[in-house]
């Protein structure tokens, strides 16, 4: 559990990345204190800890985003190492792939990759050459694309890939990967990791990012944690009980991170979907039940559809056929504001664009939402929207006040705001498209308790997740969709890993 000494300016004992007594402040908040940090060519490095821990802070000081306070040292390839930009770690070898995609989406691919840095000749971009290069590295990481395509066109994991190859043909030898797989599946997984085993064998270094700690053992050789800014612990290899890390991350066991959901105590339907079919195609013929308090699971691989599915329910996509039966009624959804009417609300997969603003404060994200109850007369009154926010985030178990920005929070924080301004409205299903997307294991473990007392209270809650062990853990019963179409819906009793893959990819 313990790494080379290497303080000072003594030379550094390989050939890799090598930080010691790393530390930051930002005015009096000290968020990294003494980081020792070693990564050897050929290996990846697993870096943990709970969001605030540190990890974006310590990635963005060896990625030249954040100068380091005086004091630390650096050495990259045998020599010492202090980026003051971006574009000095890029140039030295080493590239950031930031969880949130950093794209345009109008440029291809090519463009994509030379953006900033366009290559010329006689006085012109020379698509040629540019194109040629991107493609090899495309078919480098195993990507079957032409380097002439938009990137808007691409799914989330071929963009990913995008991001990989500009950082290739920059020539890097150590990346560091931000929560890679927060928008992937299981079958885009198993790609991404069969790429970076490839890139190892070559020599290629990795920091591994990720709040999964199911992922840790299958593509890590190491593991880092931070807390609260400091080294906690390290370990010598990646084969380390779950439970142990959670210990190491959150200074404390998590005993049990799916709390109990006692079965719905009676029969009634809540909501009712008969043979619904997208326009686009994107799901087909799609029929279930979910009853008051109920949590229903949706797994599949990216790009079965359930993300297109549950925004159809949800009034945000039109229907080509089928129905929507609320609570008996059938009803014809044109928008998100029907939905809400019926009391049926989406909390949608991607909190930072679609659930929260996050220049606003806590009170008047609630208030979006709930104009009817902060403002009756059409003024809202701040007092009587902070008195609203603040029984909210009694309920839901923000840590945050009224007046507070949303984007001054947590991943975690931030999904409870987005959750809380849903249940404000009394809803009586409530789907919840990848809930903890993003968000470390002591996090997750209080957005599950949340989720668990909606159904308590009644609720049928709806949850999509790429995360298998998310579904299986929260869910009454899980529905199985590939390509758009329903391959099983399996009760708890039945529904294991194996056997929801099976489905998912038949």
């Amino acid at each position: 559990m313990t790494s080379t000494a290497q303080t000072g300016n003594a030379p550094p004992a390989h050939q890799g990345l090598v930080v010691r007594n790393v530390g930051k402040t930002y005015y009096t908040n000290n968020v990294l204190r003494g980081i020792d940090l070693d990564v050897r060519p050929g290996e990846a490095v697993a870096l943990l800890g709970e969001n605030g821990a540190g990890k974006s802070t310590l990635s963005s000081v060896i990625a030249g985003l954040t100068p380091p306070d005086p004091g630390g040292s650096m050495w990259w390839q045998g020599q010492p190492y202090s980026p003051q930009a971006p574009a000095d770690a890029l140039h030295a070898g080493i590239g950031l792939i930031h969880q949130e995609m950093r794209l345009l989406p109008e440029l291809t691919i090519a463009e994509n990759v030379f953006v900033g840095r366009l290559l010329m000749k006689n006085g012109r971009i020379d698509m040629e050459t540019m194109v040629e290069r991107s493609q090899r590295q495309l078919e480098r990481l195993g990507l079957n694309v032409s380097a002439t395509r938009k990137v808007g066109t691409l799914r989330v994991a071929a963009q990913q890939q995008v991001e990989i190859a500009k950082a290739l043909t920059l020539n890097a030898r150590l990346l560091i990967l931000d929560e890679p797989t927060a928008a992937l599946g299981e079958e885009e997984t198993d790609r991404l990791f069969e790429q970076v085993l490839r890139l190892k064998s070559e020599g290629m270094s990795f920091i591994y990012v990720s709040h999964r700690l199911a992922e840790i053992a299958r593509i890590a050789d190491r593991i880092v944690v931070l807390r609260d800014g400091s080294q906690v612990a390290q370990h010598a290899t990646a084969q380390v009980p779950t439970g142990q890390l959670v210990r190491d991350m959150v200074g404390r066991s998590v005993d049990r991170l799916f709390p109990q959901i006692p079965a719905p105590a009676g029969s009634e339907i809540a909501l009712s979907i008969r043979n619904l079919t997208a326009p686009d195609g994107s799901f087909k013929n799609i029929s279930f039940e979910v009853k008051a308090g109920e949590v229903f699971g949706l797994a599949g691989i990216v790009g079965a559809g359930r993300t297109e599915l549950v925004r159809a329910i949800a009034g945000v996509d039109p229907i080509a056929g089928g129905e929507v039966v609320i609570r008996g009624k059938t009803v014809h959804l044109q928008s998100p504001l029907d939905a809400i009417r019926e009391h049926l609300v989406l909390v949608p997969d991607d909190r930072k664009a679609l659930g929260v603003v996050l220049p606003h404060s806590i009170a008047d994200n609630i208030a979006y939402s709930n104009f009817d109850k902060v403002a009756p007369g059409g003024w809202i009154n701040p007092a009587r929207a902070a008195a609203f926010a603040t029984e909210l985030i009694r309920r839901l178990g923000v840590k945050g006040r009224p007046s507070q920005a949303a984007g001054s929070l947590s991943g975690g924080n931030q999904q409870k705001v987005v959750i809380a301004k849903w249940v404000a409205r009394n809803p009586k299903i409530i789907i919840l498209d990848e809930p903890t997307r993003g968000i470390d294991v002591g996090a997750r473990a209080a957005i599950y308790e949340v989720i668990a007392e909606l159904a308590r209270e009644g609720m049928a809650v709806i949850v999509v997740s790429s995360d298998l062990d998310e579904v299986l853990g929260l869910s009454h019963r899980v529905m199985v969709l590939a390509r758009g179409e329903t391959r099983g819906i399996l009760p708890q009793a039945e529904a294991t890993g194996p056997r929801v893959m099976e489905l998912a990819v038949s």
